[in-house]
């Protein structure tokens, strides 16, 4: 992207570190739509990374990397599934392998230790969910979602983390916006 490019979008408030003392992404943009959002730690820790977020973390499947497997929420509804990749070296042994919640999420944690995203690679696609995601999300076998995988990449182009989100397809509205010259 040249210098006279700027691109927008609905994801900045997730990939951008908070402010000292500023709450959670989500639950400040469903805050001020007037709804409750929360999202719930399903699991943390080492796992040998499949070969979708192993690609995105530019990693041979099988090498050891951190998840974080979420279900957020709007109101007490399942809206997403979220899982985060981090690289092991990056996460191991840092509340990001455990299921506590994060002060300041966890692009902020990952700014305190000298990893901070300057670029994000975005793909959505479209199909139709899993037998267990349709349960999760509570949706009909007819319901299609979106899927949004996300490549955090810092200052050297090394990917950081891998976010895998998948959301009900009526649910969603993903908007983005690029000002030019």
């Amino acid at each position: 992207m040249s210098g006279t490019e700027h691109w927008t979008s609905t994801s900045m408030p997730y990939i951008t570190p908070r402010a000292q003392g500023q709450g959670d992404a989500w639950a400040e943009e469903a805050a001020a739509q007037g709804h409750r959002g929360t999202q719930r730690i399903v699991s943390a820790g080492e796992v040998a990374a499949d070969d979708e977020p192993a690609a995105l973390l530019g990693l041979p499947p099988g090498e050891p990397v951190v998840v974080r497997r979420r279900v957020i929420e709007l109101d007490g509804e399942p809206v997403e599934l979220t899982d985060t990749y981090y690289p092991a070296h990056i996460a191991r042994g840092t509340p990001l392998a455990g299921t506590a919640k994060i002060r300041g999420g966890a692009v902020t944690l990952l700014a305190g230790l000298g990893h901070t995203g300057v670029r994000v690679v975005e793909t959505v696609t479209a199909r139709l969910p899993t037998a267990e995601e349709r349960e999760l999300l509570r949706l009909g076998s007819a319901q299609p979602v979106l899927r949004l995988a996300r490549q955090t990449l810092d200052a050297r182009d090394r990917p950081i983390q891998a976010d895998l989100m998948t959301m009900p397809a009526h649910r969603q509205r993903l908007r983005y916006e690029m000002r030019t010259g």
